[in-house]
């Protein structure tokens, strides 16, 4: 055990952490280099495509330093702030960390708020300045902000290129010296975490683990503690590209176990394993349960795959564990369920990856965050949809979740980040100098304002310099009201919306005109409104088509013509009664896109 070293690699998006992955796998000769792809360990198309690890991804590497043979065992993580519960869960797998910081960009807001979680987890950090190939790199100032950060000593940092496999070589023996061997006894009785699973449609259910004490042997009979449930062990191994099967996997190592489990409810991320035959006495402490910070309603396009949706949603959390779902049901919609996610690109994720991989097309609600109302009664509801908030005479007031947000820019933009974060109810806190020319700004600000387009725009006035963290900082009171959107009268529950009082007025019109341009015109008119309770903020009309009803009448007395109009007038309040109005797929979809 002494020579295995469990480690992950943290830092930014986009600092160079998959490329050095490359690097290491193929150093070690993990992987032969007719198999070596850039980003070999990102292994989905979306991460390809977007240029960003989604999954953490553990592989086993061999190494051999002053004549001894080690294992490592490397974790590559996400780098964005949607994906940092894989983060997490790495973490609590490893003893030590790469933290790895790009000497063009310097340290960016995920490096300050992944290196902390590292440091909860008490894990030895060994800092590496990435990207020094690149002719704007600023190895010395960029070197300044790590000592000043970690308080490391400035000859501790080692400098690397993912790109060119410049001293790749120094940081695998920085692993074996600095990182410490897992502690564990082998013959303990079992205690193995799980920090990952997937689902694959041959074998069931595949776990992976992190042993920390016992063995676990081919053939076992094991315990999951969680859900209580016995399997037997039908396969056990470490992870390589692919699974490699052993006869046992021992305390310290990070292995998989396949025993033919089918339902995906039966795994949960972060339960302990433990043998029948010897069991342990407490389950390990995992890490912390998701908090997802944003909400919206996911249904089917056709009511009919109500149930392949659920099958396709649960094997989906299998491999993402912070996706949380509940059913719910619309009166525009139909069946469908609520999910919560960590924030927009993990929903846009969890969308593409439901019609990649199960070829399920979803309609997505517009995106809320969750809230408490207190009643006139006393009583305290959690809403996690407008439509539960109770009528106005029983509602006492609103709480809505805040963040404490930091954003890291450029002193010249400084004020544009200012300007948009006081336009979403932001309250500045703090203002910290890093170095002459990049500012730390602190704002406490509600979550639902940040729900949408913040980050889009954040970049957009920063020329992309500015990188964003936030972290829940409890609930505060707020003026909140439900805005509906009525169509001749009738409520449409998914166009619904909670939002400030300030912003209601024009956030009705721009729904109701938005409306107005995507609702086919019918034979009847057709009131927009959006309205507050009982009043009307917002109103367009969709005029009916007419027929020239007098066409036939060449000449003669007025009162032919008058007689045909007040006909067809009669014949349109009729039909006005009993007419009903479909609101279009598309007409949801841009609803939705109006707020980003």
């Amino acid at each position: 055990m002494k020579n295995i070293r469990n480690f992950c690699i943290i830092a930014h998006i986009d600092h160079g952490k998959s490329t050095l992955a490359d690097r290491l796998l193929q150093v070690t000769g993990t992987v032969d280099d007719r198999k070596l792809v850039a980003q070999t360990l990102d292994d989905m198309d979306l991460e390809r495509e977007k240029g960003i690890t989604i999954k953490a991804h553990a592989i086993q590497m061999d190494y051999t330093y002053k004549g001894q043979k080690y294992v490592l065992n490397l974790i590559d993580t996400p780098g964005h702030v949607d994906f940092s519960y894989e983060v997490s869960r790495s973490i609590a797998a490893c003893e030590g960390a790469l933290l790895i910081v790009d000497s063009t960009q310097g340290i960016q807001a995920q490096t300050i708020s992944n290196l902390y979680l590292a440091l909860e987890h008490d894990l030895e950090i060994i800092p590496v300045l990435n990207k020094l190939d690149l002719p704007n790199a600023e190895p010395e100032v960029v070197k300044d902000q790590i000592v000043e950060l970690i308080g490391c000593e400035r000859d501790s940092i080692l400098s690397a290129s993912g790109k060119t496999g410049l001293g790749v070589d120094s940081i695998l023996e920085a692993i074996v010296e600095r990182i410490p061997a897992p502690s564990g006894d082998v013959d303990a009785p079992l205690q193995a975490m799980i920090f990952d699973s997937m689902f694959n449609s041959f074998r069931g259910i595949i776990a992976y683990y992190r042993i920390l004490n016992g063995t676990l042997r081919k053939g076992d009979k094991v315990k999951f503690m969680s859900t209580d449930r016995t399997y037997e062990a039908d396969e056990v191994g470490v992870l390589g590209l692919d699974l490699k099967p052993k006869p046992f996997v021992a305390a310290g190592d990070v292995g998989y176990i396949i025993s033919g489990i089918k339902t995906a409810t039966e795994v949960k991320v972060g339960d302990t394993i433990t043998t029948v035959a010897n069991p342990c006495t407490v389950a390990v402490k995992g890490f912390e349960d998701v908090k997802p910070m944003v909400f919206a309603g996911l249904y089917p396009v056709d009511t009919d795959e109500y149930e392949e949706l659920r099958a396709s949603m649960e094997k989906l959390q299998l491999n993402d564990a912070s996706l949380v779902f509940e059913p719910e049901s619309s009166a525009a919609l139909g069946f469908g369920f609520r999910c919560g996610f960590l924030g927009m690109l993990h929903m846009e994720i969890i969308q593409e990856r439901l019609e990649r991989e199960f070829d399920m097309t979803v309609i997505t609600t517009v995106p809320n965050v969750s809230y408490f109302a207190y009643t006139t009664k006393g009583e305290t509801l959690e809403i996690h949809n407008p439509s539960e908030l109770p009528p106005p005479d029983k509602l006492e007031y609103v709480e809505e979740p805040y963040i404490k947000a930091q954003v890291i820019t450029k002193s010249e933009y400084v004020g544009s980040v200012m300007t948009l974060c006081i336009e979403k109810r932001g309250i500045l806190t703090n203002q910290l100098y890093l170095t002459s020319d990049r500012v730390e700004l602190s704002f406490e600000m509600p979550l639902a304002e940040i729900v949408f387009d913040f980050y889009d725009r954040l970049k957009t006035i920063s020329k992309g310099y500015a990188s964003f963290d936030y972290f829940p900082a409890g609930y505060k009171q707020s003026d909140l009201v439900k805005m509906d959107i009525l169509l001749n009268g009738d409520q449409v529950d998914a166009l619904s919306a909670l939002i400030h009082r300030d912003h209601a007025f024009d956030l009705g019109k721009k729904i109701c005109l938005k409306l107005k341009e995507l609702i086919p015109r019918q034979q009847f008119e057709i009131a927009l409104q959006a309205a507050i309770g009982a009043k009307i903020i917002a109103r367009e009309t969709i005029k009916a088509l007419r027929k020239d009803v007098t066409a036939k009448c060449y000449g003669g007395d007025i009162s032919r013509k008058r007689k045909l109009l007040e006909k067809q007038k009669e014949g349109k309040k009729r039909m006005r009664q009993v007419g009903s109005v479909e609101v279009p797929q598309a007409a949801f979809l841009a609803v939705l896109k109006l707020n980003s």
